[in-house]
């Protein structure tokens, strides 16, 4: 299989690549447009600031080449946020893949920690992105940040209020969650989008 991670400036491509290898994977990780349009499949992951993120993919064009892929590609974390159509973090104007907002996390008056750090289940799971993973199973998540519940939504997790933990929308993905870091469960959802048909 021909799988490449997008490079752009954020961070955990190094645990994505570790979590790749772990299955027997191996990835390129690329900036380079045709590279990533050959690709059988396209893994968009990020952890960082929004605006700073956009700003360094409209430089490269590689905001156009996102929106126009056809295979299957998984938004992780950032990755996710950035496919949606706005993000609160420093009122930035996305990819608009998804109909969803990025809202940010307010804590309330039980002192509720922002960002959200540690496990959480997800639940409502949908699409041949969850085969044969639990309803309820617990994901690691990092994220001050979340999108809303809405048409795309193929899984919610509950930290404040709830919202959506997975979209996804034709052949675009996106997990809030970091399913390199979520051991057997984020093993099986990796598995899961390596399988999708094109």
């Amino acid at each position: 299989m021909n799988l490449s991670i997008i490079q752009y400036n954020a961070g955990n491509i190094q645990s994505v690549l570790y979590a790749l290898e772990r299955l027997g994977v191996t990835a390129s990780v690329t900036d380079d447009p045709a590279m990533i349009q050959a690709s059988d499949k396209v893994i968009f992951p990020g952890v960082g600031e929004a605006s700073t993120a956009m700003a360094y993919l409209k430089e490269r064009n590689l905001d156009q080449l996102i929106v126009s892929l056809k295979q299957p590609v998984l938004g992780i974390c950032l990755g996710m946020q950035l496919m949606c159509q706005h993000s609160e973090e420093n009122d930035t104007n996305c990819l608009g893949i998804f109909e969803e907002q990025v809202l940010a996390f307010k804590a309330t008056e039980n002192t509720t920690k922002v960002p959200q750090m540690g496990w959480n289940n997800i639940s409502h799971l949908k699409t041949d992105l969850f085969n044969r993973v639990p309803e309820n199973s617990f994901t690691y998540f990092v994220h001050g940040f979340y999108a809303g519940i809405g048409n795309n939504t193929i899984a919610t997790t509950d930290y404040i209020q709830p919202y959506s933990s997975a979209l996804q929308k034709n052949n675009f993905y996106g997990v809030q969650f970091h399913p390199e870091k979520s051991a057997e469960v984020g093993e099986q959802i990796i598995q899961n989008f390596l399988a999708l048909k094109s």
